[in-house]
């Protein structure tokens, strides 16, 4: 019940909002109170970031309330959403790089005198700001010219600076070390101990258990429940998460065993890994074998497939490929190799949606001969029909152009682009996300077959009964560090949870 002598800063209640053919929001409530630090979890898609922009003002609810200090709000834009004290610090700071500190902490509101900007005034209010978070920096530099823990707390400072009563942390934490996160954490207590209410968004478990006080999960739009989190297991809190009861998943374990006898070891990783982005790890793949890569969201997954391919460049450790250390650091000393990357965002980073089926899947092999060597058309028609079979790519003909296929084709298009340089090892990373059921289980089949075949893959996924469906080792990740490794009658649903979850 309501305390209606001291209501909840924040109340959300039956917010609904949707899309063309997606519901982002589906009756989600929630509170957060003044001194709160309230950790707001979910996987992709969950809704984390349409609640956001309902309350920031992005995105208006279709439906449902806003409730501040007991009084309905109505929040249709980001003006109204900085008039009743809400504030968002995101991932990627939005404050312009080659402006000074004080003109990035007083763009939005520069004193004047005269008509003209008074930079003295300025730089005193700007002072001011930075004192609140703690910061003693030279106002006149260039903000790009401090690390991004600094800019940052500069774009807090801003934040802060005009009557926030409602602090929105969007993944502060990414790209920061462990001292900096300590003094990120500092602050954020003590804006709590002030009375300001936080809400704290992050994929890193240690760092929810360390400073929030309450936890709410989403899932597929839904509000899963809030619980505080000194009364919430850790075992719960994932199954919460991915919507798996930890007891109902005992019998479910991976029928896929690999002995690796004479098998030969075609990558191996020996303490790769790279500052702030993943701490280093031991990682081997043998032919013919499928090393999946589980954990939740933000947990390491993409960045492992990143640098065993050379999509980012390791500040430490080293690769040996076919027994022999080599240098693996760009994606092209990898495609020389023998390596192939499908990556997590095929439409931006993967498909070209103007150019047709045929031009898409032949891109790799073209690239391969030299741009000054290209194709015959007959030898392209014949090896693109052959794939198109194949992999049962539903296209009506190889000149439509590939935007206007399914998810689930587009990503059996990338596939066949990799498949056609026969290469020794192919890194899927989230194969399976955002295509129809039909086309999942099509995909986990070309995984099986290719591993028949004798090619070793390297799959990240977030499902994790989809791991268990053809792994033969899983190296389980948490928070940018690799916690576990299991392998083959080991492998179930409940023993990568637990691992996730310890």
């Amino acid at each position: 019940m309501t305390d209606q002598n001291n209501p909840p800063l924040l109340s959300i209640e039956g917010v609904h909002k949707s899309f063309p053919g997606v519901r982002a929001l589906d009756n989600v409530s929630l509170t957060l109170n003044a001194g709160e630090i309230h950790a707001l979890l979910g996987e992709n898609g969950a809704g984390k970031s349409t609640l956001i922009k309902v309350l920031t003002g992005i995105y208006v609810k279709d439906s449902g309330s806003l409730v501040m200090d007991g009084k309905p709000v109505h929040i249709h834009d980001s003006l109204d959403a900085q008039k009743h004290g809400i504030r968002t610090v995101y991932q990627e700071i939005n404050l312009i790089p080659t402006m000074t500190v004080a003109e990035n902490l007083t763009l939005l509101d520069q004193p004047k005198r005269m008509g003209l900007i008074s930079w003295r005034s300025a730089e005193s209010r700007a002072r001011e700001m930075l004192r609140r978070v703690g910061l003693d920096i030279d106002l006149r530099s260039q903000l790009d010219s401090h690390s991004v823990a600094i800019q940052q707390m500069v774009a807090i400072a801003r934040a802060l600076g005009s009557k926030a009563r409602i602090l929105i942390l969007d993944e502060p934490t990414a790209s920061l070390d462990s001292q900096e996160i300590a003094r990120l954490f500092e602050l954020m207590r003590q804006l709590k101990s002030e009375g300001m209410g936080i809400i704290f968004v992050t994929h890193f478990l240690d760092q929810v258990y360390d400073i929030s006080d309450t936890i709410s999960v989403l899932r597929n739009g839904c509000h899963v429940g809030t619980f505080k989190t000194e009364a919430l297991s850790r075992s719960d809190l994932v199954s919460h998460m991915l919507g798996k009861d930890l007891d109902t998943l005992h019998h479910e374990q991976s029928d896929s065993s690999l002995e690796h006898g004479n098998r030969q070891r075609i990558l191996s990783l020996k303490q790769v890994g790279r500052r702030n982005m993943l701490n280093p790890l031991d990682l081997d793949l043998h032919q013919g074998e499928v090393v999946g890569l589980a954990g939740l969201l933000g947990s390491g997954r993409t960045e492992v497939c990143q640098l065993a391919f050379g999509a980012k460049r390791p500040d430490q450790g080293r690769k040996s490929w076919l027994g022999t250390e080599v240098s693996i650091n760009t994606p092209k000393q990898a495609i020389a190799q023998g390596m192939a990357y499908c990556p997590e965002d095929r439409k931006h980073h993967g498909i070209v949606a103007e150019l047709s089926v045929r031009e898409n899947l032949i891109l790799a092999l073209q690239s391969a001969r030299g741009w000054w060597s290209p194709m015959p058309m007959s030898e392209q028609k014949a090896i693109v029909d052959e794939f198109i079979q194949r992999l049962n790519i539903k296209t009506p003909h190889m000149e439509k152009p590939i935007g206007e296929l399914s998810g689930g084709n587009q990503q059996k298009v990338i596939l066949a682009r990799w498949l056609i340089t026969q290469p020794k090892l192919l890194i899927l990373d989230e194969p399976t996300r955002g295509i129809d059921v039909g086309a999942h289980h099509e995909i986990i089949q070309i995984i099986k077959d290719l591993c028949g075949e004798g090619m070793s893959l390297l799959v990240a996924s977030s499902e994790v009964e989809e791991i268990v469906a053809f792994a033969h080792r899983v190296a389980v990740m948490r928070d940018r560090t690799k916690v576990a490794e299991v392998s083959g009658d080991r492998i179930s649903q409940k023993s990568i949870i637990q691992a996730i979850a310890q």
